[in-house]
């Protein structure tokens, strides 16, 4: 089953035990910004994308939707 951006960010929120803010703090974007992606009103850019990427040390392709594992 293919997942969405929010869906998926959503489950890595949940399972790392991260609030919204802690998310957008680590990867320097306001906290409103990780909102409009949980209610599925934007997506994150590539710069932004490849921040979270690398603050979080996983591959982009989990946060694509392309793999399930990170």
């Amino acid at each position: 089953m293919i997942m969405e951006f929010q869906e998926i960010l959503r489950e890595f929120l949940v399972e790392n035990n991260l609030t919204q803010s802690a998310f957008a703090f680590k990867i320097g974007v306001k906290p409103s910004q990780v909102s409009e992606w949980l209610r599925g009103k934007a997506k994150p850019g590539y710069d932004t994308l490849k921040q979270i990427s690398l603050a979080f040390n996983i591959s982009a392709d989990y946060f694509l939707g392309i793999t399930e594992n990170y």
